[in-house]
This record gives C-alpha cells, structure tokens and sequence, in this order.
C-alpha cells in the first residue's frame, strides 16, 4: 500500500471514532498545555532574573548582616560604621556604599495620596551601579540634605498619561517611625530611567533619598540594610569576596555577581524540574489513554484488519496505519495543547506582573514531544494488530 493510501486510511478511522479520538486530544492537550504555559512561564522569570542580575554588575559586590543561606539577616540585623570601614580598606575593594532600605512612605500628589518604598544611600552608589541611568536631573550629591530622586513609575504611574511629578518640584513624604507620625518636604533632583529591580529593591517605584537623611527621618541612627562595594576589575572580585569574608568572619552574607548567578541558576534549575515533573506526568497519563483507546479499536476492527489482509495488506501496512492514527493525535493535541500553554503562560504572567518567554523552539519541542509520546504509546496495539491472522482475524465476532 502507497504511504498516501495508509494515511488516508488512517484519518478515515479517526473521524469514525470522533469522541475516542477527542478524550486522546484532550489529555495530549493538557499534558502539552502544561509543559508549554509552565515553561514559558519559568523562561521569562530566567530572563527577568537575569536582567536585574545585569543591573547588579559584574564587578559589584554585596554584603548583608548575618547568614541569609539559614534566614538570619532577613530579621532585623544591621551593619554599621564599624564594618563599612573594615569594607572600604578590604585589598581589591574600591569603592563602598551603605543602603538603608526596607522603610516605606506616602505622598499626596494632585489630590492622590501613594505609598512607596525609600532607600537612602551616599554618592558612591550611583559610581558603583553604572548601570542606574537617569531620565532627568543628577543623582544625589555629598552635601545634599532634602532632596530626592524618584523611579520612573513614581514620576509617571501607569495609570496616567503625563508625569506627576517633575524635575525641581518639591513632595511632602509620611511615615510612622516609632509611635510618631513624621514629614517632610523633598526636592525633585532627579528621575530615573525605567530600569527594574537591584540590589534587592524596585528602582522605578521607589524614591531614594541622601543616607544622612534617612538616618535622621527614620531614627536609624548609624545602622545600615546592607553594603554595596566595587571590586578593582572583575578578575579581582573573587579575591576581594574573599577578603572580605576572612575580614568580617560569620556575621555577614558576601554575594557577588557569579554566586548570586549560581543561586539564582539552581533554584530556577529545581522550579523548572518540578513543573516538568508535573507536566511529564501528565503527558504520561495521556500515553496510557491512547494505549487503552488503540487497543480497544485494534479488537473492534479486528475484522477490518483481517480483510485488508486478505486483500494483500501487508504486516508493516497495518502497523502504519495505526501508528499514524497515533501520530495525527499526537500532532492535533500537541499544537492545541502549545497554543493553549502559550495563552495560559501569557495570563498567569499578566496576573503576577511578570515577563512570559514564548518561543516557537518551545513550541515546536512540544509539539514533538506529544508526536513522539502518542507513536510510542501506540507502538503495541499497531503491533498486535500487525500480528493479526487474517483467516483469524476474518472469523472473529
């Protein structure tokens, strides 16, 4: 029999069995569904992670209080002047700046009253993060007191056409220190570029602050969140971490560039085997379907089977014909499972506020993937029924 003749055949007995035909589609379509909406998903997190790691430096190195590996760090803990001046005389470390983060504000702004993030930090820091670029105005200055600059979304939220705030225009911040309610007035210095996430805070919707002036408004006195320094060149990093752990012993948390990347990478690493272990179980589920469904329509065209046999059908003939009823399954519910799991990963992304990789690659491994698992799943009932006696099979009720 011609190629063309078995795959006509073999879509003939498809559509004679319409609803069998469709319970296979449907549980090669949410195993696919899965791998792809999940996938996607975990790819865009890498990216997104990836690019705030870019923000971060190559050449920037970050110390926290205590050991964050067992949550210590993450409870109150604080560095001080004491350990920024064994920082800023490390050997390979050039240039330090403390951050005072985590404190939180509201603003009143054309009738509107928003709530943001405050950070504070000295000149330093924008010479250690290059990477953070400004839209309007300068970064802050020594000798600056009451002034600030503010994240793009700060300037310009979402949900308004023009900015609301701009260069050289003075907001009156709040918060509650202790059991006080305190303000202040600020001026606009500067406005960042849209740029994302660094060194653990949001920069386009935050505001940042002079450090003396955080210290003062937020009765931090001489304490600090964490210390971000500079190492000599990037082939120096390795070594500058390492003197400044044998300086600052067990206290601290050092992370640079490449072990922040290493972290990130075996955590996305174990997320993406979990959600692949998932969909890989449901695309199992869906093999044992077809196993069952093609071997209930290998004994009901056991007679069909037996006559095309008889009129010269071959062993091998048979096989592709199942094989490819197998195949045009796997190709149906493998591209309505990629589609689906695209449209899925872009919802759950757009519900989580974050970025969706969809690529055709994932696409098209999907839908290979369900081809190569519905014509594996299907390799023993086209064999048995190529097996078949046709004098047998002609005899058979």
């Amino acid at each position: 029999m011609r190629l063309l003749d078995i795959f006509l055949m073999s879509t003939q007995g498809v559509r004679e069995r319409k609803f069998r035909f469709a319970l296979n589609i449907v549980g090669i379509l949410i195993g696919c569904a899965a791998v792809t909406g999940l996938v996607s998903v975990t790819q865009g997190l890498t990216d997104s992670v990836t690019q705030q790691l870019d923000v971060f430096g190559p050449t920037n190195i970050i110390i926290f209080p205590g050991d964050m590996m067992t949550g210590m760090g993450l409870t109150g803990e604080t560095l001080g002047w004491r350990e920024l001046e064994i920082i800023e005389r490390t050997p390979k470390v050039t240039l330090a700046a403390p951050i005072i983060a985590n404190k939180f504000c509201s603003f009143t702004v054309r009738g509107r009253t928003f709530y943001t993030d405050v950070y504070g930090h000295t000149e330093e820091y924008a010479e250690i993060n290059k990477n953070t670029q400004m839209d309007e105005g300068r970064h802050i200055t020594r000798g600056d007191s009451a002034v600030v600059v503010v994240g793009a979304n700060v300037a310009k939220p979402a949900d308004v056409d023009e900015k609301i705030i701009e260069l050289g225009d003075r907001i009156k911040i709040s918060a509650q220190v202790g059991d006080a309610k305190k303000e202040m007035t600020l001026r606009v210095v500067g406005i960042l570029k849209a740029q994302g996430s660094s060194f653990g805070f949001n920069l386009d919707d935050s505001i940042a602050v002079p450090l003396s002036t955080a210290q003062q408004f937020f009765e931090v006195g001489g304490e600090f969140d964490f210390v971000i320094a500079k190492a000599e060149s990037i082939d120096d990093v390795s070594q500058a971490v390492e003197n400044l752990k044998e300086r600052l012993g067990d206290k601290v948390t050092v992370i640079s560039y490449s072990s922040a990347q290493s972290m990130v990478g075996n955590v996305l690493g174990t997320i993406q085997s979990v959600l692949g272990g998932i969909a890989g179980i449901s695309l199992l589920v869906a093999g044992v379907s077809i196993i069952n469904t093609m071997t209930v329509s290998v004994r009901e065209r056991t007679r069909e089977i037996g006559t095309l046999k008889a009129v010269g059908a071959k062993s091998t003939d048979v096989m592709f014909m199942f094989l490819s009823e197998a195949m045009v399954t796997g190709v149906v519910g493998g591209a309505a499972g990629a589609g689906f799991g695209f449209i899925l990963g872009r919802v759950i992304g757009g519900y989580i506020d974050l970025p969706v990789k969809a690529s055709m690659s994932l696409g098209a491994f999907v839908v290979g993937f369900a081809v190569v698992t519905a014509v594996v799943s299907g390799l023993y009932p086209a064999w048995r029924a190529s097996s078949l006696n046709p004098v047998e099979a002609l005899r058979h009720e």
